[in-house]
């Protein structure tokens, strides 16, 4: 059986992380996606963070899996050449350049046009159309203009980024729909388009529930499952929530058996209306459960505090997983505050193929993130990433070149 993207080919004119996440998700779906590089140096992230002298960096090679990679001096006339000719073979471009950097290297939309009017563009950028549209972008910068970092943290604090790369990879993703569906409208239309995606809407679009709290606070002045209620004071913006969930549904990380010793000895736990007198059972407060104070959603609100102190009582009794294990079994919704050393070591993700160990010839066997999306027939193999320049001569053979003229490119210092 196929892959789900087979016979789409994709020019990978991406770096570091928010395109490489685009058009890897691609090639795991089956798509032939072939990273254009500089002779020499590469996509800059092949040495960044190095952990073995002279091999590709894990950054590299967790991101670029599934890929093939040329290397091609665009400035050259005849590398420039090249890439028109595999402008004319592909499908996709995708992006990240600097605004206007691609227009600086003769190919603007229009004359990308010329060549393959059936061409898709998508782009990576900081911020859509406006006051900063040609600004740099990175990661924590998409987080703070998104909506994210002031949002994040404890309300005595400053804001705070997160660790999940949700400006760079989040957008990566978002781009990746984004190219599906202007492939989808292709075969209708038989024209490409423009694709954008802009870090700061990407962010946001993760934040959205953010901006529904907006909201309501401008017209409550008040949000009853934040922890500032009743006691603390909210301003005109949506405040930093803590551990809150952000939903209906209370909830907070909690301690639990050994927290003395090991940072991750914690458990989210959510105290979900439906099961609460299953709650008030298993941590002996039978008694809450019919308490005027405690017994309904709406009673619990003001008192969330004193509740999850007295839970965290009996968590802190019990190993996040033996907790996880009893909670489990009455359907009280929780989870264990994972490591990344427990999850590299989770042998249930290398199963599904979420953790997947792969080799490559120089750095030797690495663990790396697999496809997060599963489809039945059209299951993913992670290949390793490409060595520098490693497909060269292979994808301008497919292209039309003989062996005499990739020679001479060579010479010329085109490739």
């Amino acid at each position: 059986m196929g892959k789900a993207l087979d016979g789409v080919r994709i020019l990978d004119f991406t770096h570091v992380q928010s395109g490489p996440t685009c058009t890897q998700l691609l090639a795991w779906f089956g798509a032939d996606v072939i990273k254009v590089e500089k002779a020499g140096t590469g996509d800059i992230t092949r040495e960044q963070l190095r952990d073995i002298p002279d091999a590709d960096s894990l950054y590299f090679t967790m991101l670029n899996h599934n890929k093939r990679s040329v290397t091609i001096d665009t400035k050259n006339p005849e590398g420039k050449q090249v890439l028109e000719t595999l402008i004319k073979s592909c499908d996709v471009l995708v992006e990240n350049f600097a605004p206007g950097a691609l227009d600086r290297m003769g190919f603007s939309w229009e004359r990308i046009q010329e060549l393959n009017p059936r061409m898709i563009v998508a782009s990576v950028k900081g911020f859509g159309p406006g006051p900063y549209e040609d600004c740099k972008v990175y990661e924590n910068v998409a987080q703070c203009a998104g909506g994210a970092a002031s949002t994040t943290g404890f309300d005595d604090g400053p804001p705070v980024v997160s660790g999940a790369q949700i400006g760079d990879s989040g957008t990566g993703l978002h781009l990746a729909l984004g190219i599906v569906t202007a492939l989808y409208q292709r075969t209708m239309t038989g024209r490409g388009q423009k694709v954008l995606a802009a870090m700061q809407d990407g962010v946001l679009n993760l934040c959205r529930v953010k901006l529904r709290d907006q909201q309501r606070l401008e017209r409550t002045g008040v949000m009853k499952e934040y922890p500032q209620y009743p006691n603390g004071t909210f301003g005109e913006a949506v405040p930093r929530a803590g551990n809150a969930s952000g939903g209906g549904q209370p909830g907070w990380i909690l301690k639990c058996k050994g927290w003395e010793a090991d940072p991750n000895a914690y458990i989210y736990f959510i105290t979900q209306a439906p099961v609460w007198a299953k709650i008030c059972n298993v941590i002996g407060k039978e008694e809450w459960a019919t308490d005027p104070d405690y017994a309904t959603a709406t009673a619990r609100l003001p008192r969330l505090k004193e509740i999850f102190a007295e839970i965290e009582r009996w968590t802190m009794t019990k190993t996040k997983f033996e907790a996880m294990d009893i909670l489990n079994k009455y359907d009280i919704p929780c989870g264990p505050i994972l490591s990344m050393k427990e999850i590299a070591e989770d042998q249930s993700l290398r199963k599904t193929g979420t953790i997947v160990e792969v080799d490559h010839p120089v750095r030797g066997k690495y663990l790396t993130v697999g496809n997060p999306i599963k489809l039945s027939d059209s299951p993913t193999d992670v290949t390793r990433s490409p060595l520098l320049g490693e497909h060269t001569d292979e994808v301008l053979a497919e292209i039309g070149y003989s062996p005499e003229q990739i020679d001479l490119l060579r010479t010329a210092g085109a490739i």
